[in-house]
């Protein structure tokens, strides 16, 4: 997916469209538009408005915009019953906070933007090997002698400037490449599947539990998304209950043993005398209630699940590769950032590419590549940082950590500008000062 929009934004910007482009995909690729069915794929994304402006920059929204279903508004809450944060777009002025897309609708609209373009499209084959050179600077003897060779599983050859890594957390090309990881098994499954619930909603809702958050997402008409992040035996119960039950375990999680939090409390206190007369007014959801959710009515598909885990490359780009996406990084899905950060990646690198071209540089140049890596480390750490903070302290019940967790959810729940700021960090992918083409 991440790789697709590479050679999206390469193809749609003056100055790198000339570049000879590939894309290699293991899958046979269709062109025929994946339309919206009666029942919603359970593999979807959650993207930011950042992530639709460049979806707009690279051209694929005029073909998105009719089959994302918008959220305008966010609850989470945790399972010890003593605080909750309601996130509204009003809060930044904006329409919306984010919009829930199908994974499949996502790639059609990216495949058919390069149909029809001059990107090479190499499917179905796969990698056998990449040969890297060990350095890259000065002039060659031929064309070629001190680029990469990508070596096809079908006996084809390509040598190249450069080879962008976009295979996913088990990357081959970044094992190729010889660069190592670091990371941790989170001991989790996350459990997806498509739902019936009882209204349509434009609500995130959140739940934090003993074993991991729970997602209720919103989709068209009256379908709904769930994102159940629990432990592996917890997972394999759970998708082996019968439907109605599953719906009751659904349920029950979302709602059981929590009664909304007094309003009174010191957070309050303190933001509303001494905080917010300095910083500025509440935002528009620090007065909202606690809501409960929609309810669910049943399950439409089949429940699957897949390891959560972190991982974070300890580079980037290496002479003649460079790596985006999941294959650079891979975050728990709790907030959703996954694919954003992933197209973070995307604009960043073709943001420098263009520099290189403008230039006059080889596009392989690790100094050019280096500086994407600078970039999207800046903005990727803090954030998987952040995501991973989030997922050991909702993971720990004691009582003084769950004292900590409500003294949290309440200051930020009635403190404007930390609602504001969180809120922005979110939908911003760290795609902030990106020029030309790809300014967001």
């Amino acid at each position: 997916m991440v790789g697709a929009a590479v050679a999206c934004g390469l193809v749609s910007s003056p100055l790198t469209r000339s570049l000879k482009i590939a894309v290699i995909d293991g899958s046979p690729i269709s062109f025929d538009k994946v339309k919206k069915s009666d029942i919603p794929d359970p593999r979807v994304s959650s993207i930011t408005p950042a992530t639709v402006s460049f979806c707009k920059d690279i051209g694929t929204w005029d073909d998105l915009k009719s089959k994302v279903a918008p959220f305008d508004s966010m609850q989470v809450w945790d399972y010890a019953g003593l605080g909750y944060t309601r996130y509204n777009a009003a809060d930044v002025d904006e329409p919306v906070l984010g919009y829930v897309v199908e994974n499949g609708i996502l790639v059609s609209s990216l495949r058919a933007r390069l149909q029809g373009s001059d990107v090479d499209l190499l499917c179905p084959t796969q990698v056998d090997s990449v040969i890297f050179p060990h350095r890259v600077g000065g002039l060659p003897e031929e064309e070629g002698s001190n680029w990469a060779h990508v070596n096809l599983k079908d006996g084809r050859s390509i040598a190249t400037r450069l080879v962008v890594g976009a295979d996913g957390g088990k990357s081959k090309v970044r094992k190729m490449a010889g660069i190592s990881t670091t990371g941790w098994d989170y001991m989790q499954e996350g459990l997806i599947c498509t739902v019936r619930v009882d209204e349509h909603h434009s609500t995130a809702w959140q739940r934090f539990l003993p074993t991991g958050p729970l997602a209720l997402l919103p989709m068209n008409d009256d379908f709904s998304n769930i994102v159940w992040s629990t432990t592996p035996e917890k997972a394999k119960e759970l998708k082996s209950l019968p439907s109605e039950d599953f719906v009751n375990a659904v349920n029950n999680a979302l709602t059981k043993d929590f009664s909304p939090p007094p309003k009174s409390g010191f957070a309050e206190v303190l933001t509303n005398r001494f905080l917010s007369p300095y910083f500025g007014n509440l935002a528009p959801s620090a007065t909202e209630e606690f809501q409960f959710p929609v309810k669910v009515k049943s399950v439409e598909t089949d429940r699957l699940s897949f390891p959560l885990s972190l991982s974070h490359a300890r580079s980037y780009a290496a002479p003649r590769v460079v790596l985006v996406g999941d294959a650079a990084h891979t975050v728990h899905p709790l907030a959703g950032q996954g694919v954003n950060l992933g197209f973070g990646d995307a604009a960043a690198l073709i943001k420098v590419l263009e520099k290189g071209v403008r230039c006059g540089l080889d596009v392989g140049e690790i100094s050019l590549l280096n500086e994407y890596e600078n970039t999207r480390k800046f903005a990727n750490l803090p954030m998987m940082a952040v995501l991973d903070g989030f997922q050991r302290i909702f993971s720990t019940d004691s009582g003084p950590v769950n004292a900590l967790r409500a003294a949290g959810f309440n200051l930020v729940q009635s403190f404007g500008p930390l609602k504001k700021l969180v809120i922005s960090s979110a939908m911003s992918n760290g795609f902030s000062g990106l020029p030309g083409l790809l300014r967001i």
